[in-house]
């Protein structure tokens, strides 16, 4: 029982460490082009409103921004890891949008009529 229960336990220890590399190897660009796309996808599908999504684009300016200042001296790894951080919380904001059921005026948000 404890041959089998060595390698099981090493091979998921390996693998627990490389979710974390795997997640970050995927590129600035390629990250700002999946947070659009969901954003897009949100005002289709109405779970966002036009103002969450202008919030959001603007959020995410603000990071490109800040990623092309950062690449004129070369991306350290501290600044890698603040542009991941500021996709995180970017993440999960549209996360947080798509799921609040705020679909704006007419959809029961608007004033209370008697």
């Amino acid at each position: 029982m404890k041959k089998i229960l060595i390698p099981i336990v090493a091979v998921s220890a390996l693998a627990a460490a490389t979710v974390p590399a795997v997640a970050s190897a995927q590129s600035i660009n390629q990250r700002q082009d999946m947070l659009e796309r969901r954003i897009d996808m949100g005002v289709r599908n109405g779970s966002l409103s036009r103002s969450e999504a202008y919030r959001l684009r603007g959020d995410l300016r603000q990071t490109a921004r800040l990623e092309a200042q950062y690449r004129r001296g070369g991306l350290s790894g501290w600044e890698r890891a603040d542009l991941d951080r500021r996709f995180d919380r970017i993440s999960a904001q549209i996360r947080y949008e798509r799921r609040d059921r705020d679909y704006g005026y007419g959809y029961g948000n608007g004033p209370r009529r008697y």
